[in-house]
This record gives C-alpha cells, sequence and structure tokens, in this order.
C-alpha cells in the first residue's frame, strides 16, 4: 500500500529554519507531483506549494513565497520543504500528499497523504 511519512517537524523560534522530508513508498513515485498542505487549529487546510513529477516546477501559495523551497530526489522516493525565516503564522501541522495531476493546489486533487508533522514557531 501507498504511505507517505513526513519528518523533520519541530520547534524553532522566529526567523529560524527547518527541513521537512517525506519518504514515499508503493507507488511510482515519478509519476506524482508532491504537494504541502498545512493546517492551523480551527483552520481549514491550507495549500503550501507543489513540485512537478520531474522538479522541474514549482509552486508556492503567496505567503511562502520566498521562504519556503520544494524539492524531490526521485531516487530516494522523497520530497523536501526547506523553510526559511519561519514566522509564529507558520505554526501548523504539515501535510505532503501525492497527485497523479501535473499540478493540484486543492486538497481533494491528491490521491494519497502522510500522517503530518507539527512545526511550532516561537515568537
Amino acid at each position: 500500500q501507498v504511505q507517505l511519512v513526513e519528518s523533520g517537524g519541530g520547534l524553532v523560534q522566529a526567523g529560524g529554519s527547518l527541513r521537512l522530508s517525506c519518504a514515499a513508498s508503493g507507488l511510482t513515485f515519478s509519476q506524482y507531483a508532491m504537494g504541502w498542505f498545512r493546517q492551523a487549529p480551527g483552520k481549514e487546510r491550507e495549500f503550501v506549494g507543489v513540485i512537478s513529477w520531474s522538479g522541474g516546477s514549482t509552486w508556492y501559495t503567496d505567503s511562502v513565497k520566498g521562504r519556503f523551497t520544494i524539492s524531490r530526489d526521485n531516487a530516494k522516493n522523497t520530497v523536501y520543504l526547506q523553510m526559511n525565516s519561519l514566522k509564529p503564522e507558520d505554526t501548523a501541522v504539515y501535510y505532503c500528499a501525492a497527485t497523479s495531476l501535473r499540478y493540484g493546489s486543492r486538497w481533494n486533487q491528491y490521491d494519497y497523504w502522510g500522517q503530518g508533522t507539527q512545526v511550532t514557531v516561537s515568537s
């Protein structure tokens, strides 16, 4: 079965950095675009960004542009989310997800989800 396992979350001070990883198994990883979403308490799940099958294209929500970078290593079946200049409003559970579409910014465009990893940014 398909598994997406996130890691790398934790507590960081504002202005700091974290790198999340998402290891995939049970699917042909290079045939899926990989997205990152986040959900803060009491809020809806929010699109963060997505990377294309090959890694050649990325798209981000405006609030993270210039601070977050998504990359992937298809040989390792892993996608990464590098988060710099973190702000308290970035605090959320972060999820990776896989879609067979070329691109997706809505949660219902994704076929598979990880369990999430908590990121907490203190002020």
